[in-house]
């Protein structure tokens, strides 16, 4: 399995985190094909990867359960 190279991507916290800063989940949104996530009260470990049409149909499933 190759590497893949994070050093470079801006991570976003998600609006549905903790206002105050802990309990949060950041994504990225830099690269086409992967969506990198991270638990950003230990920003050190390895980020989940999930294929974007994966992480797009996780999102769209969390939007008809809150709606």
């Amino acid at each position: 399995m190759r590497a893949i190279d994070l050093s470079g991507v801006t991570w976003r916290k998600s609006s549905y985190s903790n206002p105050d800063g802990g309990e949060c989940v950041e994504v990225s949104d830099d690269l086409p094909t992967l969506v990198p996530v991270r638990d950003s009260k230990d920003t050190t470990r390895s980020p989940l990867l999930f294929a974007a049409g994966t992480w797009s149909a996780f999102v769209g499933g969390l939007k008809m359960i809150e709606s």
